[in-house]
């Protein structure tokens, strides 16, 4: 059917789960503008809960910003919020109900829905923000609903997500059949599509997808099926259909074909974010199982390949990819020459389970405690996206980040950096805003913990932060001490920071 004639279908308070990535990734985007465009022109629908277990939306507009007009949504329960700057505007102002819950957690819950059990039981999110003994996941003052029960299960503590019933579930594939079934073969990602589908149709709801080509019955290949024909109610076609905002289709992105990476990965400068993603990459060791976070921590792929290392270990993403290089900015979720592309949900029972050896994941600050925030700043709401599930469960956790911000120049030669003008904003502070890792948690846990800037290393101790390296040519007081609101730990022996990783030449990783 036509676009409006999908979203006519949607009613008046409907709980509606989006199943997709950020930057345009696997976004049914032709059918949520069609959407929009029903609630300007006829109000309806209104009132609706909104979730999304990713960050949706390519911050113009897009995506989850699609129901960002007052009174179209009620409630909007998502781990990533920086996609979606219209959204964010109506959680400060207080508009709507505003929650973040993790990622994975949100994928798996679909799961437990569909299968008509009481949620999702995790230690995923114990001592952060999502722990109802702290915020409870709510990210403004109107927000009072307890997403998360702390639960007791053989003398030890839990968190118990409740399932509850899902309306409406959107989708995007790459092609449908006449019967609906739906395949994702130039998709690149595989989210909770078909568990939402399902806890949609067993809640007595509908499912709506959005598809880039229709073909005769009984001509798709089963074993690529992904998406059944008989839970989908609405297949909505859209013939421009892009792989993301950044591409329209690249098909070394969806595991089609191999291409050589040289053209598509060119080496970076070296600057702050180059050094801190080589220290960052000394940390990991042949054969380790490798998660590679949104931002900064998007270099170690860049550092590893320019190594020529990418064979070395396996390197993987969130969103279910293990194998290949890591794409970054917008594109990130996908991965150039994927050797496996899994379903989201399980990709995250890995992960919670303790599968990553190491995750290297950005900071926006860190305090004396060891505690890191990335999901909230003022009264912005940022959000977490898997950043709880990849920091809690990896067996070592690297925080890279610069020590400020704001303004900070640095020149960097010969083995040396200098700071040539100071950021403005300290991100080592006493006291972090939110707190979305836990150093509580870490420590009881024995994780081996890492903060990564580009003129020092620190560790996560039982007895605090500890300076474990200085890079050359700095001055303790000057340029780091002064730069933190607290004073760590400070050892006998400082050491330096590897002087190869402030030089053109290789790291011989």
């Amino acid at each position: 059917m036509s676009a409006s004639q999908a979203a006519a279908l949607i009613k008046d308070n409907a709980c509606v789960w989006l199943a997709a990535g950020g930057g345009g990734i696997n976004e049914p985007s032709y059918f949520l503008k069609a959407l929009e465009s029903r609630f300007l022109d006829t109000g309806h629908p209104y009132g609706m809960t909104l979730c999304h277990s990713a960050g949706v939306g390519d911050k113009q507009g897009g995506g989850v910003d699609r129901f960002a007009h007052e009174g179209m949504v009620r409630k909007v329960i998502g781990s990533h919020w920086t996609w979606s700057v219209n959204m964010q505007e109506l959680a400060r102002r207080e508009v709507i109900e505003a929650y973040v819950l993790p990622q994975g957690t949100m994928t798996q819950l679909t799961r437990e829905i569909a299968g008509g059990r009481p949620g999702v039981i995790t230690k995923t999110g114990l001592g952060t923000f999502v722990d109802p003994r702290v915020e409870g996941g709510s990210m403004n003052g109107c927000s009072h609903e307890q997403l998360a029960e702390l639960v007791d299960i053989k003398g030890e503590e839990y968190l118990l997500y409740p399932s509850f019933p899902i309306d409406v579930t959107i989708i995007r594939g790459t092609t449908a059949d006449e019967e609906g079934n739906l395949t994702f073969e130039q998709e690149g990602i595989l989210p909770e599509s078909l568990s939402a589908a399902q806890a949609a149709k067993n809640s007595g709801g509908i499912v709506i997808a959005q598809v880039k080509r229709i073909v005769r019955k009984g001509t798709l290949n089963p074993l690529l099926i992904r998406v059944p024909g008989f839970l989908i109610d609405a297949i909505v076609q859209d013939p421009g259909q892009r792989q993301s905002l950044l591409t329209g289709y690249d098909p070394a992105l969806s595991g089609e074909c191999r291409i050589p990476l040289e053209d598509k990965l060119k080496p970076m400068p070296l600057d702050e974010r180059k050094v801190i993603a080589r220290r960052a990459a000394l940390e990991i060791r042949e054969n380790a199982v490798v998660n590679l976070g949104f931002g900064m921590p998007a270099g170690v792929a860049s550092i590893i390949r320019e190594e020529g290392a990418d064979g070395l270990m396996k390197l993987s993403v969130e969103q279910g990819i293990t194998g290949g290089i890591p794409a970054s900015g917008s594109n990130f979720g996908l991965v150039y020459n994927p050797e496996v592309i899994l379903e989201e949900p399980a990709q995250f029972d890995w992960y919670d389970g303790g599968g990553l050896d190491i995750a290297v994941l950005s900071f926006a600050e860190f305090d004396q405690e060891g505690n890191v925030n990335v999901s909230r700043f003022g009264e912005r709401v940022n959000g977490v996206g898997g950043f709880i599930n990849i920091s809690q469960s990896a067996k070592q956790v690297i925080f890279v980040g610069t020590l400020t911000a704001g303004g900070l120049e640095c020149d960097i030669a010969d083995g040396r950096i200098q700071i040539k003008k100071e950021g403005r904003i300290k991100k080592a502070v006493v006291k972090a805003a939110q707190i979305s890792f836990s150093a509580e948690y870490a420590l009881q846990r024995g994780q081996d913990v890492m903060y990564v800037t580009e003129r020092a290393v620190f560790q996560l101790t039982g007895n605090g932060v500890v300076l474990k390296e200085i890079a050359p040519g700095m001055d303790l007081e000057h340029d780091i001490l002064r730069n933190m609101e607290f004073s760590p730990i400070i050892p006998d022996g400082i050491c330096h920071m590897p002087e190869r990783i402030f030089s053109q030449k290789k790291l011989r990783l």
